[in-house]
Parts: C-alpha cells; sequence; structure tokens
C-alpha cells in the first residue's frame, strides 16, 4: 500500500516580520506614488524646501552676524588706566592682586613702554614722535582686565581703585548687537513657526489629495477590517518622504547661496584685513533639519489622515 505523499504546510508569518513587511511596502510604495507623479512632487517639495530654507539662512545669517563682530570675550574687555606717576612694579603688584578676583579670568600688564610701541605699531607715529620729542613717555601703565561673568560688578571694582585714573569699557555697541541679536533669533523662531506651519498645511493638502484619489481602495480596506494604523501607515510614509526630500532640497539651496556669497564676502573681509569666513550648515545640523523635515511631513500626514479616518469610520 502506497504511503500518501506528506503535504508541505507553510509556516505561517510572524506578526512582526508582517509589520516590518508592510513598513517596507509603504516606504517604497511612496516613494513610487512619488515618482508617478514627478510635477507635483516637485511643486511640493519646492515650496517646503523654501519655507524650510529661509528661516535656515537667516539662521545661519545670525551666526556668522555675531562672530564678524568680533569675540565677545574681547569685547568684554576693560582698559584701567591708572595714574602716570604709578610705577610699573605697582602696576603688577596689582595686576597679581586682581587675578586672585573669582570674576577676572585674565589679567595683560601694558607698561608705558609697550604702550608707546603699540602707538607706533598702529600707524600712529605722529602722535608717538609728538610724544618723544616732549622728552620722557608720559603715557600710564594699562591693565587690560578680562572678566569672567557679569563685568558690571568689576567695572565698579576697578573704578574704586585708588591707583585707578579712568577704567575704558566700550561695552555700548556689544549691548545693543547682543539685542539685536536676540531680537534677530526671536524673530527666526516666529518665521521658522509660520513657515513650518506653512509647510505643514502644503504636506497635508497634497496627502488629502492623494487621500481623496484612494478614497474606494480605503472603503474596502475599512469593510475588510483593516485597522486605521494600517491604513495610515503608507500615506505617514508619503508625508514623511515629502519633508526628507525638501529638507535635503532645503540644504542644496543653502549650500549654494553659500558657494555664490564666499568670494565676494571673502574679498570684502580681506579689505578689512580680517580673516572672517561664513560658515554654513554642518553634518550634525544638516542631520537636525532633515529629521526636523522628515517629522514635519509626517506630522502633517497623519493629520490629514486622522481626520479623514475618523469622518469615514465604519
Amino acid at each position: 500500500m502506497a504511503k500518501p505523499a506528506a503535504a508541505s504546510v507553510a509556516k505561517p508569518r510572524s506578526r512582526i516580520a508582517a509589520w516590518f513587511d508592510h513598513h517596507l511596502h509603504s516606504f517604497v510604495a511612496s516613494l513610487g506614488r512619488m515618482l508617478r507623479r514627478p510635477w507635483a512632487t516637485l511643486l511640493t517639495v519646492g515650496v517646503m524646501a523654501v519655507a524650510l530654507s529661509l528661516p535656515l539662512g537667516l539662521a545661519l545669517v545670525l551666526d556668522n552676524v555675531a562672530r564678524l563682530g568680533g569675540t565677545v570675550e574681547r569685547a568684554r574687555e576693560a582698559s584701567l588706566f591708572l595714574k602716570p606717576e604709578i610705577p610699573v612694579e605697582r602696576a603688577r603688584a596689582l595686576a597679581a592682586t586682581l587675578r586672585t578676583r573669582g570674576d577676572v579670568a585674565e589679567v595683560v600688564v601694558r607698561s608705558p613702554d609697550e604702550g608707546l610701541a603699540s602707538l607706533r605699531g598702529s600707524g600712529a607715529d605722529l602722535y608717538a614722535d609728538a610724544i618723544s620729542a616732549v622728552g620722557g613717555n608720559p603715557l600710564p601703565s594699562v591693565l587690560i582686565v578680562r572678566p569672567r561673568g557679569d563685568e558690571r560688578a568689576l567695572l565698579a571694582t576697578l573704578r574704586a581703585v585708588p591707583e585707578a585714573d579712568f577704567v575704558q569699557h566700550d561695552a555700548v555697541w556689544r549691548e545693543r548687537l547682543d539685542r539685536w541679536l536676540g531680537f534677530g533669533e526671536r524673530a527666526v523662531w516666529v518665521l521658522a513657526a509660520l513657515l513650518g506651519l506653512g509647510a505643514l498645511l502644503v504636506v497635508g493638502n497634497t496627502v488629502r489629495l492623494d487621500i481623496q484619489s484612494r478614497r474606494d481602495e480605503i472603503a474596502v480596506l475599512q469593510s475588510l477590517g483593516a485597522t486605521d494604523g494600517f491604513i495610515r501607515r503608507p500615506f505617514l510614509y508619503l508625508g514623511a518622504a515629502y519633508g526628507l526630500v525638501a529638507g535635503a532640497l532645503a540644504l542644496a539651496l543653502l549650500t549654494t547661496a553659500e558657494l555664490a556669497l564666499r568670494a565676494p564676502l571673502r574679498a570684502l573681509a580681506d579689505s578689512y584685513g580680517s580673516r572672517f569666513a561664513f560658515t554654513g550648515v554642518d553634518p550634525l545640523q544638516a542631520l537636525a533639519v532633515l529629521a526636523a523635515a522628515g517629522a514635519l511631513g509626517w506630522l502633517g500626514a497623519g493629520v490629514v489622515t486622522g481626520h479623514f479616518l475618523r469622518q469615514t469610520r465604519i
């Protein structure tokens, strides 16, 4: 008697494998839908890229303006001019005393001879020659103090030093620059919020149109018992794909603008004897931009899809 052939039984796939396969299929299908509508995709991605690049570009400009304004630490330096009769040895002793304070980061002593040499090196030879012609060196010793932390309390202490003639601290322009930069930073956040909302609406409208074109397919899936997460997943990947491509295009636009402005800005800096160079987006910032753009697209698609599913739930 012949033995019956053993029937091959297919091993059922695990739920985790099926979940992973559906995620992969949703991602690939989303890219395919974008590629099948190149012009519509280009318009959506282009609008999002411009909306993302504007606050990013303004943030880069503010960052470079802060660097162009000079180092903040140098701007915070205070020059303590001692009385002319104070000898250099006393100036050095006073500097050693100031270095022991917790609110003082550094103290540099500039003797009268060093001050005269600095005057000659700065191109003011006429004044240096006039000082030399008078006989002797009437320039006082100067202590250049770099504060640590808030310098206002330190300035009051320096003015109270008995050997002090006067204290020079040109902090007005720095305070104004800091306020302008603070205002600019707040403006960047407001602009980013507004344009980010615009980008979210663009993605939402694009996904809404895609949902409308697949209304019958969604109705069939709902009648078969598909969960909202199963139906929503392809649209979420579609929105994230729009965001990622828009973020990459925004970075490309910023890089192009940087390359176009680098040469004339370098020539302008060289004319002032400065080594300033415009810095663009570093790799870590680029990854953050891509992640934020993808999350923005994902969020826009999720809001629109969730609203549609609530309205059409069987």
